[in-house]
């Protein structure tokens, strides 16, 4: 199968859509003709993080949409029951992981096998990441805020 035929998975909070965001989607459109971003619910940002995202999911959507070269972006499943349907619904070529996603690569790709799925699993490196990174982002906000 040519990269124009593959379809590539990746997931994440994107909160605060900053340019580290924006790189590491362009970056999973390389390795595919189709780009499905999946966007982490509220609640389950909140128990993966310890902390709410600071912009909704409606609206982290929303930002995204503005992005030309993704082709489609679903909103998370609303339990981590059954982690990996969404995946076996997609049938992604591939999932393209970030540098501060923790999973293991070697375990996903081991979990979907075990599913019957051959997807590749992709860390993929960071851009600037002490300087964007939402966290970073959040505090300069709180900052100016208590000025």
């Amino acid at each position: 199968m040519s990269i124009k035929e593959k379809k590539v998975l990746v997931f994440g909070a994107f909160d605060l859509l900053h340019p580290g965001h924006k790189f590491f989607l362009r970056r999973a459109k390389e390795f595919g003709r189709q780009l499905i971003v999946v966007v982490t619910r509220d609640h389950t940002a909140a128990k993966q993080k310890g902390r709410r995202p600071t912009q909704s999911s409606q609206t982290r959507i929303a930002a995204l949409k503005k992005i030309k070269f993704i082709n489609k972006i679903i909103l998370g499943q609303a339990s981590l029951d059954h982690k990996y349907a969404l995946v076996k619904k997609i049938k992604p070529d591939i999932i393209c992981l970030g540098y501060d996603q923790l999973n293991s690569v070697k375990k996903i790709t081991a979990d979907l096998r075990r599913l019957g799925l051959n997807t590749n699993v992709i860390r993929l490196k960071s851009f600037f990441s002490r300087r964007y990174k939402s966290s970073i982002l959040r505090q300069k906000l709180t900052a100016k805020r208590l000025r």
